[in-house]
């Protein structure tokens, strides 16, 4: 089976929560709240346009999504933001891959002119180097701004590409 990638539906949801949940829970790639409840979650990752959350879906389950939104309001508001998780049993097929590229077209189809990525865990070598792949440069880290629960106080990277 291949793995589809489309814009969420409500009906994703149960798929996706579970993914949220542990990701945030480890503590290692995002800034969340290590307590963030579902219904925060589900805000955050529903999101109005012209910003709009892509699943990756094979056999009917989520393996991963990507949220995109305006990076900023008002005069920054031309700047995508994406935020991308992969379920643990996914990794290493090629689906944050696949996302991300969905996410760039998404992005460009509507009307941002380049993404920007706020916080990139510097320890995250997989998304950092998956980010790099897909044309982003790191234009500066922000060091000990994120305490990562194994290796302590590491840089946060601010990750950008013009679309």
């Amino acid at each position: 089976m291949t793995v589809e990638i489309r814009p969420i539906t409500d009906a994703d949801w149960p798929g996706l929560w579970p993914i949220i949940e542990a990701v945030t829970r480890a503590g290692e790639t995002y800034t969340y709240p290590l307590n963030m409840t579902e219904a925060q979650a589900r805000t955050m990752w529903m999101p109005s346009a012209p910003g709009g959350t892509l699943v990756a879906v094979e056999d009917g389950q989520v393996l991963g999504a990507a949220k995109i939104i305006a990076n900023q309001q008002g005069n920054g508001a031309h700047v995508a933001n994406g935020s991308f998780m992969v379920a643990a049993g996914a990794r290493g097929r090629g689906v944050a891959r696949s996302l991300g590229e969905a996410a760039l077209a998404f992005a460009r189809d509507a009307s941002f002119k380049s993404m920007q990525f706020n916080a990139v865990v510097e320890t995250n070598t997989v998304a950092v180097g998956l980010w790099k792949k897909l044309g982003f440069e790191i234009l500066g880290t922000v060091p000990q701004a994120f305490d990562h629960p194994a290796h302590g106080l590491v840089g946060l990277h601010v990750m950008h590409r013009t679309l």
